[in-house]
């Protein structure tokens, strides 16, 4: 009996350290609408706004395994040796190897897809292969490694764009293959160690995201992975976040050295004032690795300090350094209802901005947002309509190497700036089924005739057209219409593994050119990350 006993505790042990494991869940939002549910709930303070999620954190609030198990396709087969095909086919991870001091787990990676671009008679397709891997060892050391290599041929505008900065968006830099395609390869990792709930120190090259909606206008997972050193600390109703990154600009080569780099410094406080309204405080700071002189900066030790608002800082330096503030609000009504916006300052002067006259140092942006979860008693709907607004030059600077972009891609918003959008998403899960519908409507100022008017985050505002009438628009007024329509099944819940049927219509119209694109494509994928063609 005493055996027995010994047994069950030290089994309870052993799954409440196999289950409590602090990995980051990914970021990919289309296959957790169940989990988002949970998160945007009234029930609990939760800092939802700081992503990716902690598994940790999450099963402090909630039953997450429950949530978790809720895919999961049940059917008992008498043979030992068919049921664990089943389970591992359709339910778990292909290899997971448990102890009671260490955790490891190896799933692969796959975006094997075809399409057709109706409008240009263009065959396009996706070869990708990977892997990833993740564990713990002991209780509270975590790792996670990943790694892309793909082959591509992409859509007419995607071709354009990708041959425009080099890179395709948030995946990497190309070069050619077989004429028309592109050759790229992505890679993740990190170590994350987690000491009880208060605590938490992860070092990794990967993405970060701030916010509550589809875009953020303070930090998003748009641009291709960077290297970074994020310590978090959760207090009373307090979680606090310090984000040291590097980034590289892929436009300066540097002999002996590589392309040139440059680092920014995030504090992000977001406060859980009720379970219903959660409010965050952002500030960054952006610098070069060279001062003006070409002498060798590094690291700016200034900047190290994990409590302090950095602009008086920057201002206490005479630094010319590229400094922004935001704020991050989300309002949780009824059930599942939840309201949120941001508010994006690259510079403020207060009597230019109530002057109304359009000074082009007016650099600011908001968000405004709404979604819903189980609309109408819909168990399975879910709703999302936001609105981006960002005047021109934000986020840009003097040098290209201090603006607020990575790998020729802005970190903020895909469209840089000198924009206004206006997207809604609708998703509708039933078991294992999810249906997807996007609408985008935007509208921007493109440069022409060599001239600056603000969309470019890589162009330096010195070369800026006009000192003052600037305005949202300006430049080459240009319209988008995208949307996106799409039926996947997911065959493994453990690794998003899936099979999709989509369309796609963009049209994109100025004064120059009217470009229609419309394709149709299949899919066998596994869905971790968030990819943005929206723009």
């Amino acid at each position: 009996m005493k055996r027995k006993i010994l047994s069950l505790f030290t089994s309870i042990l052993f799954l409440s350290v196999v289950q409590g494991q602090d990995l980051y869940l990914p970021l990919n939002r289309d296959y957790n609408f169940e989990l988002q549910k949970a998160v945007y709930s009234s029930a609990y303070r939760f800092h939802t706004s700081i992503q990716p999620w902690q598994r940790n954190e999450l099963e402090q609030a909630f039953n997450y395994d429950s949530i978790a198990q809720l895919n999961r396709l049940r059917k008992k087969i008498p043979k030992k040796w068919k049921q664990k095909a089943w389970d591992k086919f359709l339910n778990d991870n292909v290899v997971a190897l448990h102890r009671p001091d260490f955790d490891v787990v190896l799933n692969p990676l796959m975006n094997f897809s075809m399409g057709r671009e109706t409008n240009e008679e263009k065959s396009t397709w996706v070869n990708t292969r990977g892997f990833e891997v993740k564990g713990r060892i002991g209780r509270g050391f975590t790792f996670y490694s990943s790694f892309y290599e793909n082959q591509a041929v992409f859509a007419n505008y995607l071709d354009t764009y990708i041959r425009s900065v080099r890179v395709v968006p948030g995946q990497g830099k190309v070069r050619g293959f077989k004429g028309g395609g592109f050759d790229f390869a992505s890679a993740t990792g990190y170590i994350a160690f987690h000491a009880e709930k208060y605590f938490s120190i992860q070092l990794g090259h990967g993405k970060n995201f701030l916010g509550d909606g589809y875009r953020s206008l303070l930090l998003s997972d748009n641009a291709f992975n960077n290297l970074f050193l994020k310590a978090t600390l959760n207090f009373w109703n307090i979680k606090y976040t310090v984000l040291y990154n590097q980034y590289i600009d892929i436009n300066e080569n540097i002999p002996d050295v590589g392309y040139a780099r440059k680092y920014s410094t995030v504090h992000y406080l977001s406060w859980a004032i009720s379970k219903r309204v959660n409010l965050s405080f952002f500030d960054v700071i952006v610098w070069q690795t060279t001062d003006s002189l070409g002498n060798y900066r590094g690291f700016d030790l200034q900047y190290l300090n994990p409590v302090i608002f950095l602009r008086p800082v920057e201002f206490s330096t005479g630094s010319p350094d590229n400094a922004l503030l935001g704020l991050n609000l989300s309002v949780i009504v009824g059930r599942h209802n939840v309201f949120y916006g941001q508010l994006i300052l690259d510079e403020f002067k207060l009597e230019e901005v109530t002057a109304g006259n359009g000074w082009w140092g007016n650099k600011q942006g908001f968000q405004l947002g709404f979604k819903t979860y189980d609309p109408f008693r819909l168990k399975g709907l879910y709703f999302q309509t936001e609105y981006n607004w960002v005047r021109p030059y934000t986020y840009s600077q003097s040098l290209p190497l201090k603006n607020y972009g990575h790998y020729n891609q802005p970190l903020a918003h895909p469209m840089g700036a000198n924009f206004w959008e206006w997207v809604s998403i609708v998703n509708y899960n039933i078991k294992r089924f999810y249906f997807r519908y996007e609408f985008q409507y935007a509208l921007y100022g493109l440069d022409y005739d060599g001239k600056n008017f603000g969309k470019n985050i890589y162009k330096p505002y010195t070369t800026r057209e006009n000192e003052y009438g600037n305005y949202v628009g300006q430049g080459l007024e240009t319209t988008v219409l995208y949307n996106d329509i799409s039926v996947s099944y997911l065959i493994n819940p453990a690794y998003n593994f899936n099979i999709a049927l989509g369309y796609t219509n963009r049209s994109s119209a100025n004064d120059k050119e009217t470009v229609n694109t419309s394709y149709i494509y299949i899919a066998l994928r596994t869905s971790l990350r968030n990819f943005y063609y929206d723009f």
